[in-house]
């Protein structure tokens, strides 16, 4: 099988998402909250505002990621009767966007592909990656953020603009990422192929099928690309 460029994530894919950060910032609001609530109801609660305020953000309604998280967060901060400024007390999640820890097997994938056109597209503000990516030294073709399109993923707009700059069809790539939803529905919707990348062992839900699922990228350089030359 053989591709000619590769659509990455980033956050969860080629580096760790914040899944350290999120409790750490709900324990500070549950110590400030003037009602009784657990971490876990807290998590819960931003979640679901975050998503509602999301899936509302494209075109003239786009809002950054930042802006997003501190709206989501004020709202929760506020549900919960809670003294906590959100400006502040989101600076944690901030400052891991920008210098996130890498998965160890990253920088060999990105070798094993660096005779390959790579795009990283990402549901991210655009500094923040750029940050991230400079803080890792990392080489890729190209970088796509929401922050570009005015659009988040699994809406078309991400993959569109992937499809435009490599100057390619959906055929002839493929997308990995960690996101179900994100990541592989979104982009089978325009028919292309898909990694899901299950670092976590998550559970497979019965109504989503990715081309390939893979616990690694070793694992998807193994069995993805097994067969797969470089076109150039």
């Amino acid at each position: 099988m053989a591709f000619k460029a590769v659509f990455l994530d980033f956050y969860g894919t080629l580096v760790h998402e914040d899944e350290e950060i999120i409790p750490l910032i709900c324990d500070e609001i549950r110590a400030s909250s003037s009602v009784s609530c657990e971490n876990g109801h807290i998590g819960g609660y931003w979640w679901q505002r975050f998503s509602s305020i999301f899936r509302q953000s494209y075109g003239d309604s786009f809002l950054h990621q930042r802006e997003i998280g501190i709206r989501s967060l004020t709202d929760t901060i506020n549900n919960f009767q809670a003294n906590g400024v959100a400006e502040q007390l989101i600076q944690k999640q901030f400052d891991h966007w920008i210098k996130p820890e890498i998965y160890e097997d990253t920088i060999p994938f990105l070798q094993f592909l660096q005779e390959t056109p790579v795009y990283i597209l990402s549901n991210i503000d655009t500094e923040d990656i750029k940050e991230a990516i400079a803080y890792h030294e990392l080489r890729v073709t190209g970088v796509i953020t929401s922050e570009d399109v005015r659009a988040y993923k699994p809406r078309p707009e991400l993959f569109e603009e992937g499809l435009r700059r490599s100057g390619l069809s959906a055929k002839d790539v493929i997308h990995i990422g960690d996101s179900l939803s994100s990541d592989v529905e979104g982009a089978r919707k325009l028919g292309i192929a898909t990694v899901w990348l299950n670092r976590l062992n998550k559970r497979i839900p019965e109504n989503i099928i990715p081309d390939f699922i893979c616990k690694d990228l070793n694992e998807v350089r193994n069995r993805v690309f097994q067969e797969f030359s470089p076109p150039y």
